[in-house]
């Protein structure tokens, strides 16, 4: 069955009133959407910024009276916003679509440096002899499409982790842990604060025929006090110059350190929070994201 939608060209300051009216008028769902692809990046504690021109849509289904719900926006606008013009405003049929088959359908395997393949685990794998980590992320951030991802996932190829110890921090689908496992490690703690990330993790594990044992979940607050050969942590700036003190506890003398979620401006304020314990090498960059790496000293 097709859906109907409205679309409405809104500025930040009414867009609440409006997603209100179209709730009221029987919308089934509402998105918000930036117009002009401007970027929002890390907004500050319980802020919900909005974008300067956002398109407000709100989803419908097939059998309700459009006609009416317009001439209801319309009289509503009068009544909340007497000195504004309408906003543009537009219909659409929407067709109807198994959307997370279509995005199965639309994820390919993926090829990381000289050894390692993400391949989803509902594909044939293109090299059976390569290191073919199969994927379902379900829920969890990590499928190697992000450039955050790309760049651990080239890094962790390049580096020899026969029998190390490593931390996952902020582990998501499992992908970057299972990666190292498949590349040598012998055992990985993975850390994330999301029981979904936790739950996929696991069950990437089992998807990859890998035992139990090599991979274990926890909650920061649980986070054994070990000191790994290899941390790696692919967040977001902010959390991660927080977490300096905690990542650099958790990672041994002489150790490496894999940080990615960083945009090129934010390597400076990185530098500054992990420069004095460990050794930072260039930042490498793919599509305005970085990754910074080094050894603890």
């Amino acid at each position: 069955m097709p859906w109907l939608q409205i679309k409405l060209d809104v500025m930040p300051d009414n867009a609440e009133q409006y997603e209100d009216l179209l709730l009221a008028a029987g919308c089934a769902a509402v998105t918000l959407q930036d117009k002009e692809d401007t970027p929002i990046f890390e907004p500050e504690l319980g802020t919900t910024p909005l974008w300067r021109n956002t398109v407000l849509t709100g989803l419908f289904s097939a059998d309700h009276d459009l006609d009416a719900t317009q001439a209801f926006l319309h009289t509503s606008h009068k009544q909340l916003f007497p000195n504004t013009p309408f906003p543009p405003m537009k219909t659409e049929i929407v067709e109807d679509k198994d959307w997370e088959r279509e995005w199965m359908e639309n994820y390919h395997p993926m090829k990381f440096g000289q050894r390692l393949w993400v391949c989803p685990s509902w594909k044939p794998v293109p090299e059976p002899d390569a290191i073919n980590l199969m994927l379902d992320p379900g829920l969890a951030f990590g499928t190697g499409t992000h450039p955050t991802t790309a760049l651990c996932l080239e890094f962790l190829d390049s580096l020899s982790l026969e029998n190390q110890q490593v931390i996952d921090y902020g582990c998501g689908s499992g992908i970057l842990g299972i990666a190292a496992l498949l590349l040598g490690a012998d055992h990985v703690t993975a850390v994330d604060i999301d029981p979904q990330a936790l739950d996929a993790s696991v069950d990437n594990l089992q998807r990859n025929h890998l035992p139990k044992e090599r991979l274990q979940v926890y909650f920061p607050e649980k986070t054994p006090q070990v000191q790994a050969d290899l941390v790696v942590a692919n967040i977001l700036a902010g959390p991660l110059v927080q977490l300096a003190p905690t990542l650099s506890s958790l990672c041994k003398p002489g150790g490496q350190l894999i940080l990615s979620g960083l945009l090129a401006d934010q390597e400076e304020e990185l530098r500054a929070a992990y420069g004095q314990d460990f050794a930072l090498d260039p930042a490498a960059e793919q599509e305005g994201w970085i990754r910074m790496t080094g050894l603890k000293r």
